[in-house]
């Protein structure tokens, strides 16, 4: 199926051009300044529009539980509702539980995922470190394609990384070639103050 798009203005990560745009089996074939169109082909006046990549959504939370909570969105609303946006992918966060399997907790959000209508795909978080994660790890990369990994700073006594964690997932990201990203608070601080507020009867805003 090919589709050419003609008149629109083209907007890429460096430039703003008006151009036609041909697209053959969903992907761009050729952008120039005139295409002819070629055979069998739907046509699309885009005069007066914008042409732009759909937009890439890194930092989604899709039916995450958490601390006993589940966020209220899950593949299918979610994606859904990003590609009414323009947003047709997201990088989802594949959240282990203290000692929880990196493999097992990947293939559990795989399992969520398949009712996605929008492409994705995930950071997977580093909660917690032994052997057996620094392995994972690196199945992660080498066979599923996953090139970054989260770490907590924040959330302590559920899935904060303390610095020894850190240290061990930064120096096997760096031996993978992932990129290592991190929620950065002082999570000692966040608790001390925390109770601090509780033991002063603060509980809400």
């Amino acid at each position: 199926m090919s589709v050419l798009i003609k008149g629109g203005t083209v907007v890429t990560a460096d430039q703003t051009l008006r151009t036609d745009v041909l697209c053959v089996d969903g992907k761009i074939r050729q952008i120039a300044e005139t295409i002819d169109k070629p055979g069998e082909c739907e046509e699309i006046d885009a005069g007066g529009h914008y042409i732009m990549p759909g937009g890439i959504d890194p930092h989604t939370h899709m039916q995450l539980p958490f601390m006993g909570t589940v966020a209220s969105e899950d593949f299918f609303s979610g994606t859904a509702a990003g590609l009414a946006g323009g947003t047709t992918m997201i990088i989802d966060f594949v959240i282990p539980g203290p000692q929880q399997n990196l493999i097992e907790a990947y293939h559990q959000w795989r399992e969520w995922a398949e009712k996605a209508v929008a492409d994705y795909s995930f950071h997977v978080a580093v909660t917690w470190w032994d052997d057996s994660v620094h392995r994972d790890m690196g199945t992660l990369v080498k066979e599923h394609g996953v090139n970054s990994f989260k770490h907590f700073m924040a959330y302590k006594g559920a899935i904060m990384a303390d610095d020894e964690i850190l240290v061990n997932s930064f120096s096997r990201a760096l031996e993978l070639g992932a990129v290592p990203t991190v929620h950065a608070e002082n999570g000692e601080l966040v608790y001390h103050l925390q109770n601090y507020l509780y033991s002063r009867g603060i509980t809400g805003p």
